[in-house]
């Protein structure tokens, strides 16, 4: 009741009151919104340290709370600290770009100041489009940004039960669908959109990104070569376009449309940053790396330019690089993720130097402040994990005997991140029959839509769905998923899907496709679980920034793989990285055998496979094998304890 009351105590302007109900609610226990209306009640009393004093307390307790950076902001500026205002200000809109108060404060503290050009543009439309929404969808929009799914849906449909055609509406409906996996429902949605607003550009943008998020890249493809011939010369349809030709493996195109980009907008870091990734995944380096840096030179807290070098792998940063980024990482106006990024870059370069102290708070710090903004719940991880062990019993199994496509194409390369799979698929994908791919989402998004989204009953959903569903559906599903991945073949008779959490999903691939591979790249546990903490990932993998949580993972990894083991025996193959560095012919002859083909020499001389290649290991597999990695954790092993105790709570995993 305390906090009901301090928001109605707010509402009338009654802000004595209101931080005497905040505090009795901050009393009986601290939640994020009790502290959030504290802070702001002191606002409004003027009582701006007390205030920041809460927030930061409400930082502890919630770091993605992003209102109150916002807050944080507001008191700041009453405080005439304007840098550190216009930092809290970024920081707020990173996490909720609908906050319009932020977008405002950011437009007024960047106007006529050269060196935030391009963010004060920025602020500028923002503020234009965002004035103009509805106060529902404003609000929708803003509780999608801060997790909130069911009320910003709820409010959403509600308004659009009133307003059927509204197109903000639609786009807010399909974002949410989106956060839920619910990709078809997401296209129809802006499909429907654009039959209503034709010429509506964020409609058709967003209907491109959605395509792509399902991998149906032809189509966003030409969806996006649509917009760029009725809308030529236009940025972000350009932009966009770049990003198609990249995905369907159009490279040249794609490069040479960024280039011309970049020389008509030589100010936009985006367009280096992109640029960068796609001249890395062809493996060009030299020419990556005069991108990361030109994204830099404009920009010198550009975090994720600097991450992109250090995550090269092979990149060494120079004194004036290291000088440069700690100078920007400690800066007052340096936004949270180009902070959290400096970060993990720091961290590898003081690594490469051997100071391994100064690295370690590097790494410690980034994870740390990525860690809070996640809200990563790892019992709830463990428990969805359990529910695989709990349905997929060999009754189970034995009832669908006779269910899935019969199809043996798909190579299924699973296991935790960091564990060398994409070595493995550079190995196997230099052999004649085999086509490499990348990380194929379609099993994952499979099992979200089985999962569904919304209230449901316990035991419910994925993967308690599977038991209702007859042969004909599971096969449909398998043909579906070879359908939807053939677009990323070349003609070879097998092709792989590394996807490295479809370990979470073996019982249903072989419900689906009884007859794929599926191997299992294996790596010693501090090892892996290390390389996975001392890599920030563009997304996902939310389990890799805290050492308890990491160590619980692979606990928990290890035990679903042993279950597949025992209900589906030879299923899988494991293929232990140390074994592979100890002899290769020797794997990769186990390997083949495994798959039913004939050796082929060209697997041993994997890097010189020309190919493209996505994910962080892209350089590393573009060399011999190396041993440099091997036992890295040892140099940081002082500060390794959390991660030893969370994995020693199961003798079965390995530990050097």
């Amino acid at each position: 009741m305390s906090i009901e009351a301090a928001k109605a105590c707010l509402q009338r302007g009654d802000f004595q009151a209101a931080e005497q109900a905040a505090a009795a609610a901050v009393t009986d226990g601290a939640s994020s919104e009790a502290l959030y209306l504290l802070a702001t009640s002191r606002r409004y009393l003027g009582k701006h340290a007390q205030a920041l004093a809460t927030l930061e307390e409400l930082e502890r307790l919630d770091a993605g709370h992003a209102r109150l950076y916002q807050e944080r902001g507001h008191n700041l500026l009453a405080l005439q600290q304007p840098a550190p205002a216009l930092s809290a200000y970024r920081n707020a809109v990173a996490r909720n770009p609908a906050l319009l108060a932020s977008w405002k404060a950011i437009a007024r503290l960047t106007a006529d100041n050269p060196t935030w050009r391009e963010l004060a543009r920025e602020a500028v439309i923002q503020v234009q489009a965002l004035a103009q929404l509805p106060a529902e969808i404003l609000s929708g929009q803003s509780m999608l940004h801060e997790g909130r799914l069911e009320r910003a849906e709820a409010l959403c449909r509600h308004y659009l039960r009133g307003n059927p055609q509204h197109i903000e509406g639609m786009r807010l409906l399909a974002a949410i669908a989106v956060q839920h996996g619910q990709l078809d429902e997401a296209g129809f949605l802006l499909e429907s959109a654009a039959e209503f607003s034709p010429d509506n550009l964020l409609v058709r943008l967003d209907h491109v990104n959605v395509l792509y998020r399902q991998q149906r890249f032809t189509e966003a493809l030409a969806t996006a070569e649509a917009l760029q011939q009725k809308l030529p010369g236009n940025l972000s349809i350009e932009a966009t376009l770049a990003n198609q030709y990249i995905a369907v493996g159009r490279f040249e195109e794609g490069i040479a449309l960024l280039r011309g980009l970049l020389e008509a907008n030589p100010e936009q870091p985006s367009l280096q940053l992109t640029l960068g990734h796609a001249l890395k995944t062809i493996g060009d380096t030299g020419q990556a790396v005069t991108a990361y840096r030109a994204a830099n030179r404009t920009r010198l807290d550009f975090g994720d330019a600097w991450w992109s070098l250090a995550n090269l792998k092979t990149f060494r940063f120079d004194a004036a690089d290291i000088a440069t980024m700690v100078t920007q990482e400690a800066a007052e106006n340096t936004a949270l993720e180009d902070r959290i990024h400096l970060c993990f870059a720091l961290g590898k370069a003081c690594e490469d130097n051997s100071d391994y102290s100064a690295s370690w708070d590097y790494y410690e710090r980034g994870n740390r402040l990525r860690h809070r903004t996640l809200g990563y719940q790892p019992q709830r991880m463990s428990q969805r994990l359990q529910r695989q062990q709990s349905f997929f019993t060999p009754g189970l199994l034995g009832s669908h005997a006779n269910s899935g496509h019969p199809a043996a194409d798909p190579i299924f390369i699973v296991g935790m991140p960091r564990a060398g799979s994409t070595l493995l698929e550079q190995i196997l994908s230099s052999h004649s029959a085999i086509d490499g791919t990348m990380e194929l989402n379609h099993i994952p998004a499979l099992a979200q839509r089985l999962d569904g989204h919304g209230t449901r009953a316990e035991g419910e959903g994925y993967p308690e769905r599977l038991a209702t569903l007859d042969a004909d559906t599971l096969r449909a599903y398998g043909e579906q998923f070879l359908d939807a991945t053939r677009v990323h073949r070349q003609g070879a008779p097998f092709f792989i899907d590394k996807m490295p959490n479809n370990f979470r999903h073996i019982g249903l691939i072989h419900l689906i496709l009884p007859n794929a591979r599926i191997i299992d790249a294996r790596r010693d546990a501090m090892d892996c679980c290390f390389g996975n903490y001392r890599q920030l990932f563009a997304s996902g993998q939310e389990f890799t920034y805290d050492l308890a949580d990491l160590g619980r993972y692979y606990r928990d990894y290890v035990a679903l793989m042993d279950h597949w083991d025992s209900v589906l025996p030879g299923k899988v193959l494991r293929v232990q990285h140390e074994d592979v560095l100890d002899d290769l012919e020797g794997q990769v002859r186990r390997m083949l055998d495994f798959l039913g083909l004939p050796f082929e020499a060209g697997c041993l001389h994997y890097y010189d496979t020309e190919r493209a290649v996505r994910t962080p290991s892209s350089e590393q597999v573009r060399q011999p094998l190396f041993r440099t990695a091997q036992a890295r954790w040892k140099h940081y092993a002082q500060w390794l304890e959390p991660l030893r105790l969370a994995l020693a709570s199961d003798p079965s995993v390995s530990r050097d």
